[in-house]
């Protein structure tokens, strides 16, 4: 075989070294080729994460068995011989930045499982990566260089269990510099300045919102093979909202960082609450923001804590076990039996509720004129499988209705239930909540969902009893709240609601109180939905398509309305033509339907999809390792294949 020149830059020699040439021929492997680069550098030094970039082909060549001739590496090939961990610029959710290194040679979904075992995070696959939104540079920026968390140092450990040292991983433990980056991760940071919520972006609508899903990071490719450079800033941020097994005693960054993404969407309102729950959501911060200033890395009492969550799942599992007596009161379905308001917007709206006797059984709601008619045929049955459910409510006002948004075939029919009081609205929320799951009332969770209704409803109440809080001077309500509540309420005003809504939290503990918020973030209407805009086929006008957990809605732009859903548990398949980027999917009942993206890749809906049905299975898989090849069958497409 004849012998060859081929160049290749060494970013060990510096950036104005020329590249250098060696002699080999095609049937050299890559592993010789490194060897003879090694040589001709004359460094000692670890080469063992260095590693060949091919620059036209976008690359890596990392088998190192295959020849130049198998990988089709010719004399003019442009070669760059460079670390594979680079250090990157990481933007956390609760708006720190954090350096440390990151592996750019692996697929983004295994680098950000090295990610996140430096930062003790619990199931990687929930998180990913995205492109920051590009700021305007300023020339006033003087305050540009941001604080920046260093963990460069910190060596990319193997193992997946952490070893803990005082309560945090041994890691953090090192030096003082690293235990501050760790009480940065575990402890909720304190509240922004208002003007500081205001000057950063918040999406003005649905349409603004598309454009935030468009930047994540393809999770097949590596990140050099999407043009992200060293030292380049990302972000890191929970993609999938299906959160696995939470559990405070390992989860504590986990914990923490979630809670702050979910308080940076209601501060920048990225997702829409009432009044009343924006209060509650201000008093929580505020308490778990007092919380956290007295809150050491270690707590002291965590033997008590182990003590009393041990005693709590014991406490759980022998009441789950004491089922068998009930099984005789089980074999009649229970059902739910009142007069409730009911009106449709859709008939001339200028009826306003009427009153009937309503029967709910399995996941249907049979109405009737009255409770005497209820042996006849009802008026209608509303099958609630599939339904959208979400509240209407007005503690303060005594206003308890539900709205249901229930699929029909040529869309969604709207019903309003209106209810007598918080009891009642409880029992029957919770059953119209399961039932859109297609469960019935025998389910075990039907009571702890009527609880946690009631439990809501009560922190909502403003408790006149309770001699008003001190007004608390500390306290700058403007920055618990979102920029929309600051204009309509100057702080006066917030500070005695919020401290109102205090009384009804203050006695929580901080992880109770971060749990809590989090519980109260998910039970909002517009939770965990991704949108994306697109444009279906045989529609000639651009829409939106949210993606959640269990299901894809479809909205009209023109009125912002759900004009239809499809759940993940009624598809069959779905496929991507790839040559036309479009995405295909077939339901049970022979409904297809077909839609191409207007601003985003077509792969980052295919993979949101494919996620959330990866992480369905996970509940099934009780051991820790993820199965990454199912991940990339499920959402790579061909390339990934």
């Amino acid at each position: 075989m004849a012998a060859w020149d081929l160049n290749v830059t060494v970013e060990d020699l510096g950036p104005d070294a020329p590249p250098l040439q060696i002699s080999v021929n095609s049937d050299l492997h890559i592993g010789g080729v490194i060897l003879k680069l090694v040589e001709q550098t004359n460094l000692k030094r670890d080469w063992s994460d260095h590693a060949l970039w091919w620059e036209q082909k976008q690359q890596w060549l990392l088998r190192t068995g295959w020849t130049l001739d198998k990988c089709g590496v010719h004399a003019d090939a442009r070669l760059i011989f460079t670390p594979q961990h680079k250090p990157l610029r990481l933007g956390l959710p609760n708006g720190a930045t954090l350096k440390m290194r990151a592996c750019f040679s692996s697929p983004v979904f295994r680098t950000v499982m090295g990610i996140c075992r430096v930062l003790n995070l619990r199931h990687p696959e929930e998180l990913s990566l995205l492109r920051p939104v590009e700021e305007k540079k300023k020339k006033k920026d003087k305050d540009s260089s941001e604080e920046l968390y260093d963990l460069t140092d910190v060596p990319l450990t193997a193992g997946s269990v952490q070893a803990l040292y005082n309560g945090m991983p041994a890691h953090f433990a090192d030096s003082p510099k690293t235990e501050a980056v760790y009480k940065m991760l575990s402890v909720s940071l304190p509240s922004p300045a208002p003007e500081a919520i205001a000057k950063l972006y918040r999406p003005a609508s649905v349409v603004d919102k598309t454009h935030i899903h468009t930047r994540w990071l393809d999770s097949s490719r590596s990140l050099m093979q999407q043009g992200i450079q060293e030292n380049d800033k990302l972000g890191l941020r929970f993609k999938y909202y299906s959160f696995h097994d939470m559990d405070p005693k390992y989860d504590a960054v986990r914990l923490t960082q979630l809670y702050e993404q979910a308080r940076w969407a209601i501060l920048l309102e990225d997702i829409d609450c009432t009044e009343e729950e924006m209060m509650l959501f201000g008093a929580l911060q505020y308490h778990i923001g007092k919380l956290s200033l007295s809150q050491d890395v270690v707590s002291s009492c965590q033997g008590m804590d182990d003590l009393e969550s041990a005693l709590k799942s014991l406490e759980v599992k022998m009441v789950g076990d004491s089922n068998s007596t009930d099984m005789l009161d089980n074999m009649t379905a229970p059902e739910l039996n009142d007069y409730l308001k009911i009106f449709r917007p859709k008939r001339l709206t200028l009826k306003g509720y009427k009153q009937y006797w309503c029967k709910f059984q399995d996941t249907s709601i049979s109405y009737y004129k009255s409770k005497e008619d209820r042996c006849g045929e009802p008026i209608q049955q509303l099958n609630l499988k599939g339904c959208e459910v979400a509240p209407d409510v007005n503690v303060a006002g005594q206003k308890f209705c539900i709205r249901l948004l229930i699929p029909a075939p040529e869309g969604m029919n709207e019903i309003y239930l209106r209810c007598e009081n918080e009891k009642q609205y409880s029992q029957w929320m919770a059953a119209c909540k399961l039932a859109s799951k297609g469960l019935t009332l025998l389910d075990s969770s039907y009571q702890s969902e009527v609880q946690n209704i009631q439990t809501f409803l009560s922190m909502q109440r403003s408790s006149s009893a309770a001699p008003t809080a001190q007004t608390d001077d500390s306290i700058n309500t403007h920055s618990l709240v979102s920029p929309r509540y600051q204009k309509k309420y100057k702080p006066k005003q917030l500070t005695p609601r919020i401290l109102e809504a205090y009384q009804n939290v203050a006695q929580l503990s901080l992880t109770s109180a971060i749990l809590k918020f989090l519980q109260i973030w998910q039970a909002l209407p517009d939770f965990g939905i991704s949108y994306f805009m697109v444009r279906f086929k045989g529609s000639r006008k651009d829409e939106v398509l949210g993606i959640a957990n269990n299901r894809l809605i479809r909205i009209d732009l023109g009125v912002g309305d759900v004009v239809k859903t499809w759940r993940y548990s009624n598809m069959r398949q779905w496929n991507v033509n790839w040559d036309i980027r479009q995405v295909a999917i077939e339901f049970d009942g022979n409904i297809n339907i077909a839609f191409g993206c207007v601003n985003a890749d077509c792969k980052v809906v295919h993979e949101y999809i494919g996620g959330y049905i990866f992480l369905s299975t996970r509940a099934r898989q009780q051991s820790d390792t993820l199965n990454e090849e199912l991940f990339h069958k499920l959402t790579g497409g061909h390339e990934a294949l």
